[in-house]
């Protein structure tokens, strides 16, 4: 019998008890359709830690070991590098049947349509962790494009800024265990374009190493999307001044102006009604709150969606469109 039709819970393992991993391990522990089944990782203190934190939690120190504990879903939030091969043995081993994974779903294009392949041949719900679709902010502007408050969207601006490396010393190596500025920080803002415009195709791009030989610190590029809509990105976790990561978009439109950002969204329009929204105003209010509302909101929608048996987003399948922009902007970038 299924674990959760016996006693009405979805057990649960998380892989990686990093920043993220310990994030989402308490989340989930707080909710009361979940039972937290196993934590997964490989640092011996990090698993000593783990004992005390998590009590009546299986505490293991390798995949293989998840296996036999029944599990139903399991959350993977190890870094982007090891997203795609622990995912496709967590598939292959089939220890579990539901996968979250933390963004990005790969750190290229085919091993992200590898997961979307072996999801779709595993079944059970599979969603990436782009917690701005959580965001109030972010739903708002979604809502007000949807009911075509700007009339046709013309262009738009986005960014994601943070000074993470800012006061890096030059050949630091500290920002590739992140991989690059596209994955770890840009990814968010690039998914929220993709969900707010639809496909876009690359035009001129650029990146910069300001830390090291390699490393990829600031992006900026060019995109076109359907229906002649252009657009521009602006990354960088180099910027100073930014010690939260600050994520937006300036949308323009043939009836007005949309600002949206995490903190709040201002909307001006010739015909029809100007408004200004804050968090705030927004019911940004959550259950559990750790580490921000959208963060909460996201693990509850996916464990809804597990209890539920209902497809969840964004899928591996929506995810992997941002790996794919961003290996074209790798691609346009470096002149190929």
């Amino acid at each position: 019998m299924n674990s959760m039709e016996s006693d009405s819970k979805v057990r649960v393992a998380v892989v990686g008890l990093g920043k993220m991993g310990l994030l989402h391990a308490s989340l989930l522990s707080a909710m009361p359709e979940v039972k937290l089944c196993a934590v997964c990782d490989k640092s011996k203190l990090i698993l000593r830690i783990s004992k005390k934190i998590f009590r009546d939690v299986q505490v293991v120190d390798d995949l293989q070991k998840l296996a036999g504990l029944n599990i139903d879903a399991v959350h993977v939030t190890t870094p982007i590098p090891s997203h795609h091969p622990i995912a496709r043995m967590l598939y292959s081993q089939r220890i579990a049947g539901n996968l979250f994974v933390e963004k990005t779903l790969a750190t290229n294009y085919n091993g992200a349509k590898e997961l979307c392949s072996l999801a779709e041949d595993f079944g059970g719900v599979n969603m990436v962790g782009y917690m701005k679709r959580f965001s109030v902010t972010f739903r708002k502007a979604k809502d007000l494009l949807d009911k075509h408050v700007l009339g046709e969207v013309e262009s738009f601006e986005a960014y994601a800024f943070s000074s993470d490396f800012s006061d890096v010393r030059q050949g630091s190596q500290v920002a590739g265990a992140r991989g690059g500025v596209l994955e770890d920080l840009g990814s968010h803002v690039l998914d929220v374009a993709l969900w707010f415009f639809g496909d876009l195709q690359i035009g001129s791009a650029k990146l910069e190493s300001l830390i090291s030989s390699g490393s990829e610190d600031t992006a900026s590029f060019d995109v076109k999307g359907s229906g002649g809509v252009e657009g521009h990105f602006d990354m960088s976790w180099c910027k100073r001044d930014y010690r939260m990561p600050e994520f937006g978009l300036v949308i323009h439109g043939s009836n007005g102006v949309m600002n949206v950002d995490d903190d709040g969204l201002r909307l001006e329009v010739s015909k029809g009604q100007s408004g200004k929204w804050y968090r705030h105003d927004l019911g940004d209010s959550v259950r559990f709150l750790l580490g921000g509302p959208e963060y909460s909101r996201e693990d509850e929608y996916f464990i809804k969606s597990v209890l539920g048996k209902t497809n969840a987003e964004p899928s591996f399948l929506t995810a992997s469109k941002v790996d794919y922009v961003i290996e074209q902007v790798r691609r346009k970038a470096g002149g190929k």
